[in-house]
């Protein structure tokens, strides 16, 4: 019999079946797991309970390809590449495949060939430049470079804070800049929202690998990022993707030496004038950055290579509040209500929908500390859940037992506790005496 080998995705779809066949999980909820419709599931777990495991295998596997290269054609290159051709580099070889000798095939696919059989390019590879300054962009608006940077910029009279900016690549100017308690997320989301209200939305932006910008690839894939086949974005990379924002990584600090030269700057310059101004907490030192940017702009930006803004406009159906939130999928409850951070929310009847039961809903934690559901693009009227009976009980027991303490049996009718409980024997609790034998040790 031959070995079966499945893939993650496919072993990830086998655990899920077998729950389902156990009983444990729906099959509505399993096809949401293994990222397919609830339709091709039932297709899946009939060729299961048909075949096995075998059945979750794609079909065309080990079989070969239609469009691979036969075994006398790859031997004609070989004659070739060693015979007129000898000494031609691989991609000049493949020129002359196509035209005198009708073998059309790619350079990778020759380079392959050849390479498989120990035949090297005779092209030697061009020695790396030196490192030298980057060009900056030509427009204003191009590339943004962000970062944050944790300092003691009040010297010792208020908090440890962290100043999130921005830089253009383009002028040096900082649009927006930031004080916060750490590098956060929504740190961030403040930052370009503000930049976007200001000059609008930038092409792209330059950050270093922080996890708020990328998943770490040392994170464990998750059950549903195995079935998909790929990682799921950070909160601001998937804000990013929908303002159509390119998000460039950088491979070492050197890499956006713009912007940590900025911060040189600032903790040369900005701590001076924070002093100066007598600045003691974050919303201080937040409006006192309003005043000094367009200063510093004016003192250390320079002109552009080319007039005019670079940035655009962020398409008239996007609310920009609904983009750099937080998001979260969430299942609604039979009673058309949803959990979210302690609170529940009841979810209204609508114009496009009376009940949303079993639903999935996106559930947004705005900048602004409240939450929006939102199904299939449309926002849902909700309201606080009234509170569930055990709630309620537990409420009821806690505020009994305390007005028990406060005004005793006299009010609520019951036997008022006796603050001395007695002993096993019924007899009262007596404190031994400081001479007891009990309190002697055993050394006197």
């Amino acid at each position: 019999m031959k070995e079966l080998t499945l893939n993650k995705r496919e072993q990830a779809r086998l655990q899920v079946l077998n729950i389902v066949l156990e009983g444990k999980c729906e099959m509505a909820e399993a096809a949401v797991f293994m990222g397919v419709s609830e339709r091709q599931a039932w297709r899946l777990l009939a060729g299961y309970r048909q075949e096995g495991a075998a059945a979750l295998a794609h079909g065309n596997r080990g079989r070969e390809p239609h469009n691979s290269l036969s075994e006398e054609t790859k031997r004609k290159v070989l004659e070739l590449a060693q015979g007129p051709y000898a000494g031609f580099n691989h991609s000049h070889f493949t020129e002359k495949l196509e035209e005198p000798e009708g073998i059309c095939l790619s350079r990778s696919t020759v380079r392959r060939i050849l390479m498989a059989d120990g035949l090297r390019s005779p092209r030697k590879r061009r020695a790396p430049k030196h490192r030298s300054r980057r060009e900056r962009r030509s427009q204003e608006g191009m590339l943004l470079q962000i970062d944050g940077s944790p300092h003691d910029w009040l010297q010792g009279r208020g908090p440890y804070l962290t100043l999130l900016g921005a830089i253009d690549d383009a002028t040096g100017t900082v649009p927006y800049a930031l004080f916060r308690e750490a590098e956060d997320a929504q740190g961030y989301f403040l930052l370009l929202k503000e930049i976007i209200e200001r000059k609008g939305v930038p092409l792209a932006l330059y950050s270093d690998r922080h996890g708020i910008f990328v998943r770490s690839k040392e994170e464990k894939e998750s059950l549903e990022e195995q079935l998909l086949g790929k990682r799921e974005s950070t909160q601001f990379g998937r804000a990013m993707e929908e303002l159509g924002i390119q998000i460039i990584l950088a491979h070492s600090p050197q890499a956006k030496g713009r912007i940590e030269r900025l911060w040189e700057t600032f903790q040369d310059r900005l701590i001076s004038e924070l002093r100066l101004a007598g600045v003691k907490n974050m919303e201080e030192a937040n409006n006192f950055l309003i005043g000094y940017l367009p200063k510093f702009n004016s003192q250390f930006g320079v002109p552009p290579k080319e007039e005019g803004l670079a940035y655009g406009h962020p398409d008239a159906s996007i609310c920009l509040e609904g983009v750099l939130c937080f998001k979260y999928q969430r299942t609604v409850a039979a009673d058309n209500t949803i959990s979210f951070g302690g609170h529940t929310l009841q979810l209204l009847a609508g114009p496009h929908r009376v009940s949303y039961t079993h639903a999935r809903v996106e559930v947004q934690e705005r900048l602004d500390g409240s939450l929006v559901v939102v199904y299939q693009g449309h926002i849902l009227a909700t309201k606080d859940a009234p509170p569930h009976a055990v709630t309620l009980r537990a409420r009821s027991g806690a505020r009994g037992k305390a007005t028990r303490q406060a005004y005793g049996s006299s009010v609520l009718g019951v036997a008022q506790e006796d603050p001395k409980p007695k002993t096993m024997n019924g007899s009262r609790g007596k404190k031994p005496a400081e001479d007891h034998p009990w309190k002697r040790s055993l050394l006197t």
